[in-house]
């Protein structure tokens, strides 16, 4: 029989709470046996902790760790984990800076835990086709559209405004990763535009344009992304090949249509699968720590040039 895992989280948050406990609950992989909440969230049933320190003294059974707190906290959660013997999962983006998360690649190999990124959005049958349908093609064109409502997915959320909470770039690493898995070579930010209002610290819109060794010399390559959007909410990404196939990704990665006639449509099932992928890293004893998405993020901000807006208020 497959084994079962004992998980505790760490952070609940809107994320945690939409996606996190539902997925866990009906995962039989997976035993949910402890809460890390400075608010004090609880659960019934599940033990409730101030921090991860009390947890681990507490005696309750945890084989791993989910670490879905802000992203500037990740890091020294993950790594007391790793050393506390726990395996760990990290919520995307997987820390507040690159050098952070190569630390926790290296951290997991030392102390043979296995750590695993997750990129919910890579999640989608969509993805894994149009993967398939790139394979060996060069890009003519690319152009991706993340626009969503921050006032519905972040509400209240200040530390999304403050240096190193992202921005309008904690969406946008979503179809970033999409791109880091489908397409047929590397992307390079080239430029970016950083929308920033007055009153903030980090962007609530931004252009991006890329390079590829793996795109025309004349290709256009770009990504437009807003946190304003109001009303339905857009999850695209466009791509022409130079053979002259068209590919559309729609509602984040749930639908895929070629040449204008729909291929795939299914329900989003991302974090279903990010846990059945967990089991899976926990069975076989290996990590998952591809932070590319995060690297990119890194380099729109590094070249990116700061374009300042009205103030934002929730």
């Amino acid at each position: 029989m497959a084994k079962t895992y004992a998980i505790a989280i760490v952070g609940i948050g809107k994320i945690t709470e939409d996606q996190h406990l539902p997925c866990i609950a009906k995962n039989p992989r997976f035993k949910l046996t402890g809460l890390v909440s400075q608010r004090g969230v609880a659960r019934d049933g599940v033990p409730t902790f101030k921090t991860l320190g009390e947890l681990l003294k507490s005696g309750v059974a945890v084989d791993a760790v989910a670490v879905c707190t802000p992203p500037n906290a990740r890091h020294a959660i993950a790594v007391e984990a790793m050393d506390a013997g726990k395996h760990v999962l990290l919520e995307k983006p997987t820390t507040a800076t690159t050098l952070e998360t190569a630390d926790l690649v290296a951290h997991a190999a030392k102390t043979q835990r296995v750590a695993y990124a997750t990129w919910h959005s890579q999640h989608n049958a969509a993805v894994d086709e149009a993967k398939r349908l790139l394979a060996g093609q060069r890009l003519k064109r690319l152009h991706v559209e993340w626009k969503e409502d921050v006032r519905r997915w972040h509400p209240g959320q200040e530390w999304i405004w403050a240096p190193g909470g992202f921005g309008v770039f904690d969406p946008t690493i979503n179809a970033l990763s999409i791109l880091t898995k489908i397409l047929p070579g590397p992307l390079f930010v080239t430029s970016a535009e950083l929308i920033t209002p007055s009153n903030r610290e980090t962007p609530i819109a931004g252009k991006v344009t890329f390079r590829s060794p793996a795109a025309a010399a004349n290709a256009s390559l770009t990504a437009e992304v807003d946190w304003r959007q109001t009303g339905p909410q857009s999850w695209n990404i466009d791509i022409e090949t130079e053979s002259g196939t068209k590919l559309e990704l729609r509602e984040g990665g749930t639908k895929l249509s070629v040449d204008g006639k729909q291929t795939v449509a299914a329900p989003m099932e991302e974090y279903e699968r990010i846990y059945e992928h967990f089991a899976d890293l926990l069975d076989r004893g290996q990590s998952d720590m591809h932070y590319t998405p995060l690297q990119l993020v890194a380099d729109a901000f590094f070249v990116g040039k700061r374009v300042p807006t009205d103030a934002f208020h929730w």
